[in-house]
């Protein structure tokens, strides 16, 4: 069996220091940045699938969460896309595992590309049958990890056609203090309309006078130039 000291290994392997410091600005590590604290080594996403690709057979959920609260980034990335990656070929108990063992550890989930790697795929499908009350709680926590989670797990809902959570914490969180939340929901929303634009709009024109801008920006960013004029200058 594989272990996370192999995987640690094979990054480290592919580590280079100056994407590590692109990386870290990128993903604001710097002090006051909302990544402050953690550290990267310079491995690419691409790079980082391949690994999980060769061990998420092998390694076990131990030994998987070892490396999701890891002090480095990418070996939390790579936890998290071994953890999909189990998600999507478990049985329904390994799948429940997987849902809890996320849930534990939403301090490591501590940069939008991991929250977006993980919760579209694990916690929304999870929920897609079940009860999802969770997502109220997270959408009210403290952490704007824990937010950005609650709607992005949304997106699994929004691929099979339910569009009501979307909305729920969309509007719920229409004020959220930070620009995370607000890119979240407007990306939410996009794909709502995406798929039903006349259910997007009806959301939209009840609130997009009283959304942050970013969140507006990202929800009317494939509408065509002249409807996105209309929304942006008040004019629906």
């Amino acid at each position: 069996m594989a272990s996370s000291a192999d995987v640690r290994d094979e990054l480290a392997s592919l580590a280079d220091p100056r994407r590590a410091a692109q990386l870290s600005r990128f993903l604001q590590m710097v002090p006051g940045g909302y990544g402050e604290g953690d550290r990267a080594i310079g491995v690419t996403v691409p790079e980082q699938r391949r690994v999980a690709g060769r061990y998420w057979r092998e390694l076990s959920l131990a030994e998987t969460t070892k490396l999701l609260t890891s002090g480095v980034h990418e070996e939390r990335l790579t936890a998290l896309l071994i953890l999909v990656r189990k998600f999507a070929k478990g049985d329904e108990a390994e799948r429940g595992r997987i849902f809890d063992l996320t849930l534990a550890n939403t301090g490591h989930i501590n940069n939008w590309d991991l929250v977006d790697s993980s919760a579209p795929y694990i916690v929304g499908p999870w929920l897609i049958d079940r009860d999802r009350s969770v997502l109220d709680r997270l959408a009210g926590s403290s952490l704007v990890w824990e937010r950005r989670i609650a709607v992005m797990a949304t997106f699994a809902f929004v691929r099979a056609g339910d569009f009501h959570w979307t909305f729920r914490l969309g509007e719920r969180l229409l004020h959220d203090p930070h620009d995370l939340v607000h890119k979240a929901v407007g990306w939410m929303l996009r794909e709502v309309g995406n798929r039903d634009r006349a259910a997007a709009e009806e959301f939209l024109t009840r609130h997009y006078r009283v959304m942050p801008r970013v969140m507006l920006r990202y929800a009317i960013e494939k509408f065509e130039p002249r409807r996105r004029r209309e929304y942006l200058s008040g004019a629906v």
